[in-house]
């Protein structure tokens, strides 16, 4: 016999494996001083959105919605492939299979003086997305969150096969 999850439990996993994520990258940048770059930053917003999608799809399963809860389960997972695609190319970016783009570079704002250009070089520091802050494993956090990003599309699919009484 094969237990199969629920959508209200796999969305429910997906919400809190994908805060912890944004979580993590949060405490590394305010608390340990690492800087995303504009590719990590990116890469961030299916966690921002798809988060709480799965939020709501676990609610309304619980509160016997199936057919939205699956949608909303559906959009989540997309969200996340979509993550895992992008964080992809960044890990590609950071290995020079390919180039990143141009805003990558360095700021993007235009100094309106010579005291604005001088003022911005001393306050702006510029990450580039093709280097990683650190890797573990050999594997960047640009290719943790493909890998997560991904995982996290993998488990609301699952949570889609489910059979039964939605929610349960």
């Amino acid at each position: 016999m094969t237990a199969r999850l629920s959508p209200a439990s796999a969305a429910l996993a997906v919400a809190l494996l994908s805060a912890l994520t944004v979580g993590a990258a949060l405490v590394m940048q305010h608390g340990f001083g690492y800087v995303p770059c504009m590719l990590c930053l990116w890469g961030r917003w299916p966690h921002y959105l798809g988060a709480p999608l799965a939020l709501l799809a676990a609610f309304l399963a619980w509160r016997g919605n199936g057919g939205a809860a699956k949608i909303c389960l559906v959009l989540a997972g997309l969200l996340f492939l979509g993550g895992a695609g992008l964080g992809a190319y960044h890990a590609g970016v950071e290995w020079g299979f390919w180039p990143g783009p141009a805003s990558c570079a360095g700021a993007n704002a235009a100094p309106t003086s010579a005291g604005g250009l001088l003022d911005q070089m001393r306050t702006t520091r510029i990450v580039p997305c093709d280097a990683a802050a650190f890797r573990v494993l050999g594997i960047s956090l640009a290719g943790y969150n493909a890998l997560i990003s991904a995982a996290l599309a993998a488990l609301a699919a699952a949570g889609l096969r489910s059979s039964g009484r939605p929610g349960r």
